[in-house]
C-alpha cells in the first residue's frame, strides 16, 4: 500500500475511476433517484468537483482548494435537503463504486468507513 489513500487507490487514475463509477451508478440506479434529481442533467461538473475534492481528501494534490477554495462541504450542501434517505442513497452508490476489484480489501474498508462519516455529516434534515 502507498503512503496515502490517494497513492493506494492508484493516484489520479484510481480516483477518477472511482468518481466515474460513482456517478455512473447514481445516474442508473433507480434506488438513487432522489439524489440524482438534486444534480443537473449533465454530471460533468459534479464529476470534476468530486474528483478534485477526493484528490486532496485522500492525500493527493489539493485540486479543489486550489480551484474553489476551502471545501466547506456542509455549507456547500445546505441548499439541498439531505436526510437519512439521501445519505443512504449516496452511500449505496459509493459502496457499489468501491466494489471495483482493483481496490484492495483493506482500502475498501477504510474508505467505506470514512465515506460513511462524511455522508452522515452532510445531513441537514432532522428525522
Amino acid at each position: 500500500m502507498g503512503d496515502t489513500l490517494y497513492e493506494t487507490i492508484g493516484g489520479e487514475s484510481g480516483v477518477r475511476t472511482l468518481v466515474d463509477r460513482f456517478y455512473d451508478l447514481m445516474d442508473t440506479l433507480p434506488e438513487a433517484k432522489e439524489i440524482r434529481v438534486m444534480h443537473p442533467t449533465s454530471l460533468k461538473v459534479a464529476r470534476e468537483k468530486l474528483f478534485f475534492f477526493l484528490s486532496g481528501w485522500m492525500g493527493g494534490p489539493p485540486l479543489f482548494a486550489e480551484k474553489y477554495g476551502h471545501p466547506r462541504l456542509r455549507a456547500r450542501h445546505l441548499p439541498f435537503a439531505i436526510g437519512i434517505k439521501e445519505r443512504d442513497q449516496w452511500m449505496l452508490c459509493m459502496k457499489k463504486a468501491l466494489e471495483d476489484p482493483s481496490i484492495p480489501a483493506l482500502l475498501k474498508m477504510q474508505l467505506e468507513g470514512a465515506f460513511a462519516q462524511l455522508a452522515d455529516h452532510m445531513r441537514n434534515v432532522e428525522e
